[in-house]
């Protein structure tokens, strides 16, 4: 119920208990914090995690396949920690696939999401990082521009829980946002990507689906199928369809259907007969206001039925299909993001940066949903770029990195580090920086970055020479 003038009531002080002390604590249990997690407790760390919801595994849990393990040049530019998840999924669940290139993606890494939610949960616990589901956070404990912790609310009620360092890893900033950290929103107008709300589908003949697509005589073609060749369809049996522009437009004239998207976008799942929809849009929602968010859902399950008759009656392999599921939740491309000792932009994504305090390598377009229509801007830098440890360290707040989509970075550059793949990759680093902060006992912003860049490196994660080449594990004692 929303009034025309704010009214507020007095809270009585009270003292809050504190339920746990962490060397590290991770805030957010989504792919950036499942790996921030695991590199902070790597050597005997005292490492929690809190999570809202009850899983772990944030938006690898809603149907999305994995994009950014692949560079430009079909090369694989994600090792490290989310390489082992990858193949401890696909080792013990079957629930991933290979890393398969794309010509608009890059690269797809498609997962099972139930999978994600089990072997997550058993990497976490078996490094013993201290999980907490169904743990809200409410507050920065904020003293002299140091963070001590964070304030908490659950089913238990409020708390609070101690760290010696906390890493946000809620992707919209949260603890940033609540410790004083400035952040934006946004482009220069503030407007957002919109969400989309997925859902799945079976009893989809995807064969029928991508042999129509590569057996169809150009001339005749009305699968416009951005940027990806029809032999890519005659070749993979798992793919992902965005396009058919044409199509849609016909099925919106010929039966009045409201679908807020130019493009249609499909996904096969890893079972038979299984795909992911990515179609529905829900511009203006803000993912930090829960009454933006709770329309957001109300508007995103009520475009489904459209999108749903568009693909029975026009879709080839459609004819058969029904539908199983949602997602659990919205999938937000863009909230907060911090302001921190270095904002990655635009040109730095499209002139493939170097830089000296690289802790990762990203490869992924510039990829953004635009806030004001139906349409989506794509821009390749042709190879990969580096992102700098000093866009996970926020102004103004010690003791805190911040890892995912809500790093330091510009509306345009955020839109190509925003991926899967590359999140985890942030959230090795962090975690890792986090260990070697508390190790130290000296602030993120003061570690020795070279310690870092070595340790990821012995970790195996990917990072370049300055001639564009992988680096390798450095030789200590030459050091």
């Amino acid at each position: 119920m929303s009034t025309a003038a704010t009214r507020f009531i007095e809270e009585p002080a009270r003292s809050i208990p504190v339920s746990a002390e962490y060397d590290v604590l991770v805030v957010g249990g989504g792919p950036s914090g499942l790996t921030a997690a695991l590199a902070a407790a790597e050597d005997g760390l005292r490492v929690g995690l809190i999570e809202s919801r009850s899983f772990v595994g944030g938006n690898m849990t809603i149907g999305l396949p994995v994009l950014g393990f692949l560079g430009q040049k079909g090369n694989q530019i994600i090792d490290g920690l989310p390489q082992k998840f990858i193949e401890r999924l696909r080792r013990e669940r079957q629930g991933a696939s290979e890393h398969r290139p794309c010509p608009l993606h890059m690269g797809i890494t498609l997962v099972e999401p139930e999978a994600v939610k089990t072997v997550a949960l058993e990497m976490l616990t078996e490094a013993g990082v201290d999980v907490l589901f169904y743990t809200f956070f409410a507050g920065a404990l904020v003293e002299n521009d140091t963070i001590r912790g964070v304030i908490t609310e659950s089913k238990s009620g409020r708390s609070a829980i101690l760290a010696k360092v906390v890493i946000d890893c809620s992707g919209d900033a949260d603890v940033a946002y609540s410790a004083g950290v400035p952040t934006e929103k946004g482009n220069e107008h503030g407007g957002m990507q919109p969400p989309t709300l997925m859902f799945c589908l079976a009893g989809v003949d995807t064969d029928a689906l991508r042999l129509s697509i590569a057996n169809a005589p150009p001339a005749a073609r009305t699968y416009l199928t951005d940027f990806i060749p029809a032999e890519y369809f005659g070749q993979n049996h798992q793919f992902i369809v965005v396009g058919m522009r044409e199509l849609m437009a016909k099925a919106k004239a010929e039966r009045g259907l409201q679908i807020p998207n130019e493009r249609t976008i499909i996904i096969t799942g890893l079972k038979k007969g299984e795909v992911w929809i990515n179609m529905t849009r829900v511009k203006g929602t803000d993912g930090t206001d829960a009454r933006s968010l709770t329309k957001g859902e109300i508007e995103g399950r009520a475009q489904i039925d459209d999108i749903v008759t568009y693909l029975v009656n026009y879709v080839p392999g459609f004819e058969k299909a029904y539908f199983t599921k949602t997602a659990p939740f919205l999938g937000i491309r863009e909230t907060r993001r911090i302001r921190g000792q270095y904002v990655m932009t635009q040109e730095d994504v499209l002139a493939c940066a170097h830089f000296d305090d690289a802790i990762a390598v990203a490869s992924y377009p510039i990829d953004i949903h635009r806030p004001s229509d139906d349409g989506c801007t794509l821009i390749w830098c042709g190879d990969c770029y580096d992102i700098p440890y000093r866009s996970l360290v926020p102004q103004k707040i010690a003791n805190l990195l911040v890892a995912g989509r809500s790093i330091s970075a510009t509306h345009e550059a955020m839109g190509a580090i925003r991926v899967m793949a590359t999140c985890m990759a942030m959230g090795e680093a962090a975690g890792r920086a986090a260990k070697i902060s508390v190790r130290g006992n000296r602030p993120p912003a003061d570690i020795d970055v070279g310690e870092l860049r070595r340790q990821q490196l012995e970790r195996g994660v990917y990072l370049r020479n300055p001639d564009g080449t992988r680096a390798g594990p450095p030789n200590r004692a030459a050091a």
